[in-house]
């Protein structure tokens, strides 16, 4: 075998084979979601056991840019730092957050507010890579994301479809799968409406044609198989075999929107967010392990007054419905909604009517997957400068989350270069966050 192929990265020769099955088979693209050999070895876990019961699936909102925290989730009524948003009550006792969120305050009983979020990354990219990875960024290496990490221990448990997806861009600064093997990157969808693009017979290619060829694919190998009966050709003829049968699934029509009521479609919003929110759903049902879907825009240095409101209306109908239809089919049980960001907003108001970016204290929302509902976990000062009671540091968010999804949090994973890490480097679940 040609020695410079097997010297290949993982990556590379993926797109060798996909670029084969464009040429000979006429397919648009290989799909992105295929198994390959494993690049990360599982080392010894240490004894903290995962938790029973765990959710198997995560919808992952992400909000781009640096939510601000005072006008969302951490609302501070009277204070000169709040200027003039305005607390409203919720369907949970003694929690409030800002009016610019009506639709979710009637489902704050299923969810369970941290305001006490801190860290040190107060850049854009540093704070993004963080949160989701639990590392800070560095040039010699790329870390797991909670997706990623979660078919590392659990597993893809639909073989038609991806294990993770992501919804609003690439995946690459948000984790993704790091040092693993290439098969738990997640599958990149930039617009929810377009449906799963590539992932048919090209045009012109009859179905006649297409079993043809494949035949013709099989004698041509047959030779070449037996003579170099090696790991690395096993494993891409079974990634080949794979593509054909993933192509003829029924289980991809999952990304098609418009197999869902006009009512069901508005109800989410009829915006990229809105209806990645509705897509997630629906890869959810259809047993994808994990989904995240991105709404940018939070970056409000100016005219935050103006910005957020648009922001909050498009995460409030999209999130309350998301919850509300999740609740109502039986899933929000088995099903971790997480809502993250970057880092805050500076809680004095700048001299452009905006917000700054404010690592020092902010605040993220988790719902169901036994998470217990209708709490706001930590606190900040009266002018929301600082964490005053429970701080939550970043790898801390994580490690709850992995430990709502079972994963072991003290379980060695070794890189290729054969350097140790853990799911969550050393955070803590917040335990007083569950039922």
């Amino acid at each position: 075998m040609n020695s410079s192929f097997l010297r290949a990265s993982s990556l590379d020769r993926r797109k060798f084979v996909s670029n084969a099955a464009k040429t000979f088979l006429g397919v648009g693209a290989a799909p992105a979601f295929l198994q390959s050999n494993a690049d990360a070895a599982l080392g010894p876990n240490l004894g903290i056991p995962p938790r029973t019961g765990a959710a198997k699936n995560v919808i992952y909102l992400y909000m781009s840019g640096g939510m601000t925290h005072m006008d969302t989730f951490d609302p501070k009524p009277g204070h000169e730092n709040q200027g003039p948003v305005k607390s409203i009550k919720t369907s949970a006792d003694d929690v409030f957050i800002s009016e610019y969120l009506p639709q979710l305050a009637n489902h704050m009983d299923k969810a369970a507010i941290v305001r006490s979020m801190t860290s040190t990354a107060g850049a854009h990219a540093q704070g993004n890579y963080f949160m989701h990875t639990s590392y800070e960024s560095r040039a010699t290496i790329r870390h797991p994301g909670i997706g990623a990490w979660l078919l590392k221990y659990q597993g893809r448990l639909n073989p038609n479809l991806p294990g993770s997806v992501y919804i609003g861009g690439s995946s690459r600064i948000n984790g993704g799968a790091g040092f693993f093997e290439s098969a738990l990157e997640p599958l990149a969808i930039g617009d929810p409406n377009s449906g799963l693009k590539n992932s048919k017979r090209a045009k012109g290619v009859s179905e006649e044609m297409f079993s043809n060829r494949l035949e013709l694919a099989a004698d041509l190998d047959s030779e070449f198989k037996e003579r170099y009966d090696l790991k690395k050709v096993r494993a891409y003829t079974s990634m080949y075999d794979d593509a054909v049968r993933i192509m003829t699934s029924s289980d991809l029509d999952v990304f098609n929107l418009q197999e869902e009521d006009q009512e069901m479609r508005d109800a989410y919003g009829e915006n990229s967010f809105g209806q990645g929110c509705l897509l997630a759903r629906r890869l959810i049902e259809k047993d994808v392990r994990a989904v995240e879907v991105g709404l940018g825009g939070w970056d409000t240095h100016n005219n935050n007054f103006i910005s957020v409101p648009d922001k909050t209306a498009i995460l409030d109908q999209a999130l309350a419905t998301l919850l509300s239809d999740l609740d109502r089919r039986g899933l929000l049980d088995s099903t971790l909604v997480v809502l993250a960001t970057e880092f805050g907003r500076t809680p004095r108001i700048n001299q452009n009517a905006g917000r700054d970016h404010y690592p020092k204290a902010f605040s993220t929302m988790l719902a169901g997957g036994g998470i217990k509902g209708g709490i706001a976990y930590g606190k900040t000062s009266d002018g929301g400068e600082h964490v005053e009671e429970n701080p939550v540091k970043i790898p801390d968010f994580n490690a709850t989350v992995a430990h709502a999804l079972g994963m072991p949090l003290d379980n060695v994973v070794f890189s290729p270069s054969k350097r140790p890490f853990t799911v969550a480097h050393k955070g803590k679940p917040v335990l007083d966050l569950f039922a």
